[in-house]
């Protein structure tokens, strides 16, 4: 649902002008309407589970037919359904009893399900439909379309190490020479860690509860004292696909969506280093970027082509990432049983998650447009001879020759090291013929360990 080119113009959120159509997928999920039709879910499948439990006999079991017609309410529910709700909620001034309101207007005709209406939301706070919802709604952002878009820029990043596993490249530590390494094995770190996190996202447990007022089923023992509430609210928890949070005070206390949000916020802090990264490798030439017909780097300087995606991606990450660590910092924090502090903040978990699409999409989109730069690549290892002295005393040390650490550091620190002046030094070492010669043999393009191998097993 992209946003014709006059609405955009009036959004207050870029998500809603600018970059609408590439948050198109989360939209069904974090707008109201979705979480207008993840609380008619919850309340339709609560329906249905206090029918199926005979220690409630006012409550008989729904037909398979019944049952099907009360899921295609959720299943079903549509824009102009939800629009429905916003009206009811307009006098009823309370969100979730406008989608309690609309079930029963929608049941009260209906042979079998009418007789059934006041045990639609029955012993049920808000809260419990609410934290449910969200928890749902993350489940679904997280496996239909975060995990899967994080997995494209896993295997996009592999792909690219695979391919220059073996290209040489000088390796800056402090800003400075050091250790070459390869092109592929730097991108590897990136997609190891990628992994990493992914696993944590994907494995992050999302709690839900549904035990009342103040977390203690006063309400359901009231009318059911015989049922083994907790044991019935755990089953009905784990059929929503979401797990069992047995203590809570009238909220769930949103441990599990803080730890969600930390999880992305390390996976687009991760992404934020490698915009930053390949930025600077541009900027030394190691990386040019393709240049589409048309655009334009610099209003004033024609010969730019600008990492304008690195840096939308950058910006992105770090909007969406201050969002996170608040969500994480505020939501598990509760004034005694219930504020209302967490309700307004968790309306806002579509913006980041919008926000952080939006960085892997401007990613995906500026590593697409990369080549490497061999020849730069080459010059600067070429001109970098003095890298091998950490190679030379090392072989020194093997061998037991004097000071081998502080020979190499009057030869090389701030010194102008070449290849001749290097190969003189190694010359002039009593090393074994095997080990003088190896050394003799090495350059800075090829001092890179085990790189290539490292970067071709990932």
């Amino acid at each position: 649902m992209s946003a014709d080119p006059q609405t955009a113009l009036l959004a207050l959120s870029p998500l809603d002008g600018r970059y609408a159509g590439k948050v198109d997928a989360l939209r069904p999920i974090f707008s109201e309407f979705g979480l207008i039709k993840a609380r008619v879910k919850v309340e339709v499948e609560w329906l249905l589970a206090l029918a199926n439990e005979p220690g409630i006999v006012e409550l008989k079991p729904f037909s398979e037919a019944a049952a099907a017609r009360l899921r295609a309410l959720a299943d079903g529910l549509s824009v102009e359904d939800a629009a429905r709700v916003k009206e009811i909620e307009r006098t009823t001034n309370h969100d979730v009893k406008a989608v309690e309101y609309l079930i029963k207007e929608r049941l009260k005709d209906d042979a079998e399900l009418g007789p059934a209406l006041e045990f639609v939301h029955f012993a049920c706070t808000s809260e419990d439909i609410n934290n449910l919802s969200y928890a749902l709604m993350l489940n679904q952002a997280r496996q239909h379309v975060l995990l899967p878009r994080l997995d494209e820029l896993i295997q996009a990043l592999r792909a690219m190490v695979h391919a220059h596993a073996a290209l040489p490249m000088l390796s800056r530590t402090h800003g400075q020479t050091a250790s070459p390494t390869t092109v592929g094995k730097e991108l590897a770190n990136v997609v190891a860690r990628l992994q990493r996190q992914g696993e944590t996202l994907a494995g992050a447990q999302m709690p839900g509860k549904i035990n009342g007022a103040v977390g203690n089923y006063n309400a359901h023992v009231s009318a059911y004292p015989d049922i083994d509430w907790p044991v019935f609210c755990e089953r009905f928890v784990a059929s929503l696909g979401l797990d069992w949070q047995p203590y809570t005070t009238q909220i769930e206390p949103h441990d599990g969506i803080a730890e969600l949000c930390d999880a992305q916020r390390r996976i687009d802090t991760i992404c934020i280093d490698l915009c930053r990264d390949v930025w600077g490798y541009i900027s030394l030439g190691y990386f040019k970027q393709a240049v589409k017909a048309g655009e334009i780097g610099s209003s004033t300087m024609p010969h730019k082509v600008n990492p304008i995606d690195f840096e939308n991606a950058e910006g992105n990450f770090g909007i969406a990432n201050a969002l996170f660590e608040h969500f994480a910092a505020k939501l598990p924090i509760s004034r005694w049983q219930r504020d209302l502090t967490d309700s307004t903040v968790l309306r806002a978990l579509g913006t980041a998650f919008g926000h952080a699409l939006i960085g892997i999409d401007a990613l995906m989109r500026g590593l697409g447009k990369l080549s490497v730069n061999p020849e730069r690549l080459a010059a600067d290892l070429d001109a970098s001879w003095e890298v091998l002295a950490e190679a030379v005393q090392t072989v020194m040390r093997r061998h037991g020759l004097p000071n081998p650490y502080e020979q190499l550091k009057a030869l090389t620190r701030g010194q102008g090291i070449n290849e001749a002046s290097m190969r003189e030094f190694i010359a002039s070492l009593e090393l074994p013929a095997d080990d003088k010669q190896r050394l003799l043999a090495m350059t800075p393009g090829s001092y890179t360990g085990l790189a290539e191998r490292l970067a071709r097993e990932i």
